[in-house]
């Protein structure tokens, strides 16, 4: 009799286990990739050390992995944009105008804005 009771006990455990686990993947968080489908705008403002908008500066964003590089020349207000930035890879962002250079920003993938505002001072 003892022997009758684990056997059903085993087999109600199993079938519990193996009727749940589809649901459990269902449940799944997606994956990181997953998320972030589709295209995002990178835009922002050039300034100078004392926080004055730069005209003319030439802002670069360079893809990570493949390296291709975007530009775009700022505007009277020191305004950029990127528009269709990938938003499954990193880029690295900066601007430079007459040997003056801005740090370098990292926009990753794991950022899950579809529009990144950021500013870029020249030092």
């Amino acid at each position: 009799m003892r022997y009758r009771t684990r056997l059903v006990a085993g087999v109600v455990l199993a079938a519990a286990a193996l009727g749940f686990a589809p649901i459990a993947s269902r449940m799944a968080v997606p994956s990181a990739e997953a998320q972030n489908i589709g295209q995002r705008v990178v835009n922002g403002s050039v300034m100078d050390a004392e926080s004055g908008a730069v005209v003319g500066a030439t802002v670069f964003l360079r893809n990570t992995k493949t390296k291709a590089i975007r530009s775009y020349t700022s505007t009277k207000d020191g305004r950029f944009r990127f528009a269709q930035v990938d938003m499954s890879q990193d880029f690295d962002l900066w601007a430079e105008k007459e040997g003056k250079k801005s740090p370098t920003k990292t926009i990753s993938s794991w950022d899950t804005r579809k529009d990144v505002e950021t500013e870029l001072k020249l030092k």
